[in-house]
């Protein structure tokens, strides 16, 4: 029985060094580990409905639009504007035009039969591969800022506060109906690089812990959650 013992524990002892190895340099290539969003709240509203014009300034800095109703605070939300090479620029603009239900014709991604994306930053003009389809990205509520096409439209924030787009400036999907309802043509957007004075860094931000897994509501507040992924990747909108 003891000789049994000691084989024992001199086999357990060769294990414990292999598994530790293994589980250190195996898994997943840190390459291919996805990044995560952050658990924080995306939008605000609590529009009054009372007199004066809405107005929205966009902070390129925080990556946060500040909605106002005259002089009065009405809202926030996250954003993500142009990434690098893509640059939203700064400047006074007016929405001219409001589409609820438009596509981009510069950018989308390639999918196989089955759904599967298999390039999720492709353009129009690129060549589809064999078995793929090219499928142009959803813009909905659309609201035109420039003739060259910017504008504020509904779409994924893979990371709250960072620049993820092409040029145009995502609003979250489960806030861009509310506040396309709210502005009209003739809207006045301010984009500039000074920091936001609302959003998380305003009292407003202060919401209940429920409201961060809000996901149909137009009102209220909004949770990352609420984001859709196809195969754990968000799909790529302008």
């Amino acid at each position: 029985m003891c000789r049994f013992f000691n084989q024992f524990a001199i086999l357990s002892c060769l294990m414990v060094p292999m598994a530790t190895v293994s589980c250190g340099t195996g898994g997943a290539n840190p390459q291919q580990v996805q990044r995560k969003p952050e658990q924080r709240t995306l939008y605000r509203w609590y529009d009054d409905g009372g007199a004066g014009k809405v107005t929205v300034r966009i902070s390129l800095t925080d990556q946060i639009a500040e909605i106002k109703r005259g002089e009065r605070d009405i809202g926030w939300c996250y954003v993500a504007t142009g990434k690098e090479g893509h640059s939203t620029a700064p400047g006074t603009y007016r929405i001219t035009e409001k589409i609820e239900d438009k596509y981009s014709n510069l950018y989308g991604w390639h999918e196989d039969e089955f759904g599967n994306v298999t390039n999720n930053d492709a353009r129009s003009r690129d060549k589809v591969p064999a078995g793929m389809t090219y499928v142009p990205a959803p813009m909905p509520f659309w609201m035109r800022l420039t003739s060259y096409g910017v504008g504020m439209h509904g779409g994924v924030i893979p990371q709250p506060g960072e620049p993820a787009s092409h040029g145009c400036i995502r609003i979250p999907k489960d806030f861009v109906p509310t506040l396309f309802s709210a502005v009209d043509v003739g809207t006045s957007v301010v984009i500039t690089n000074a920091p936001s004075t609302n959003g998380p860094q305003g009292p407003s931000y202060q919401v209940p812990q429920e409201a961060w897994t809000s996901s149909g509501s137009s009102v209220g507040a909004g949770g990352v959650q609420a984001v859709r992924y196809r195969d754990g990747v968000p799909v790529s909108y302008q």
